[in-house]
């Protein structure tokens, strides 16, 4: 039996189908390609997508930023090789050179840029508003906050955020650890409130920089609140009058002898408040103070201090601390 030639129509049609094909797949690949090439982006920019915002309004904000090439191509390749998962909003720092599949999941991730603010242990609450207030990125004014009623921590915000909403998440943290580790105070703790657990513990705070000293520390104001003697702590002398700004001089004879609420050498007990913003540990150190009979301490002139139970055994301390300066001819 003879064998049907193709026609020329046939052949025809048989290549057109085959350089189509090549073509589906050239354009498929091609665009394949780009979903995870590079983007246009040259350096890391910032860019922020506000609440609410859809793909298409976030990939405006994109193409205006210079991080793709186009809206319309973006979300083409987003619907042939994305996902449903929605985008959260927020800001987001988009590295150079990223892709449209490394941005739709960053977008998709909500992990947004972290800007910071630290308070560290014992601040006053005079320089934590000093503090907000010099980042330029927050909102508004605040007034100092009350001492004490700030934790000491590192604080994430956004661009545009108000100061008295990471203000407000200060508080609360401290709230919440004052809460917390007030019930895990041990018996006998001399502090009968949670106000003078922060008190005594802006001032354990303000005498050492060293964790290892807290308890101690704290044990012997407990030790001197529990006998009547006066703390006789030097930054509650300065806080009446710097509101704690450094004093960047020695304290006066009649600084000493001055009659406030907060001068423990003229008076018994507690100051009026909180002289500074104390961290965890320091409130902690107040509700469970070492055990100790000490009743003084100096330092000794290497970053810590010396204990002592008796006033005979803190003044050869003393001494010893004097001659250890004069040596180094800073007396």
């Amino acid at each position: 039996m003879a064998r049907k030639r193709k026609t020329p129509v046939g052949r025809w049609l048989l290549a057109l189908i085959v350089v189509a094909a090549l073509v589906i797949g050239g354009g498929w690949l091609w665009t394949t390609r780009e979903w995870r090439a590079a983007g246009p982006l040259t350096a890391a920019t910032d860019v922020t997508i506000p609440e609410g915002a859809t793909l298409a309004a976030a990939a405006r904000i994109l193409e205006k930023a210079g991080a793709i090439d186009s809206t319309t191509g973006f979300l083409r390749k987003v619907r042939l090789f994305g996902d449903d998962t929605p985008i959260q909003a927020g800001e987001y720092a988009v590295e150079a050179g990223a892709s449209p599949a490394d941005i739709l999941a960053m977008l998709q991730s909500g992990k947004t840029l972290q800007r910071l603010v630290t308070i560290p242990e014992g601040m006053p609450s005079v320089l934590v508003r000093d503090r907000l207030m010099a980042k330029d990125l927050l909102t508004g004014d605040i007034p100092v906050p009350a001492e004490g009623s700030v934790l000491p921590d590192s604080y994430s915000f956004e661009r545009g955020e108000t100061r008295a909403a990471v203000l407000k998440r200060m508080q609360d943290a401290m709230t919440r650890t004052v809460d917390t580790l007030w019930r895990t105070r041990k018996p006998g703790t001399v502090v009968k409130t949670k106000q003078d657990t922060v008190t005594l513990a802006s001032i354990v705070e303000k005498e050492t920089a060293l964790a290892s000293e807290r308890r101690t520390v704290a044990a012997v104001y407990s030790n001197r609140l529990r006998t009547g003697m006066k703390l006789q702590a030097d930054p509650t002398v300065i806080y009446p009058i710097t509101r704690g700004r450094p004093l960047g001089r020695r304290i006066r004879r009649s600084e000493l002898n001055a009659v406030n609420g907060y001068n423990t050498y003229a008076m018994a007990g507690l100051p009026a408040g909180p002289i500074a913003n104390p961290g965890k540990g320091s409130i902690a150190a107040v509700l469970d103070p070492a055990k100790s009979d000490a009743l003084y301490f100096v330092a000794t002139g290497k970053g810590g201090h010396v204990f002592a139970r008796t006033l005979a055994e803190h003044n050869a301390n003393v001494q010893r601390y004097y001659a250890l300066r004069r040596a180094k001819g800073e007396m």
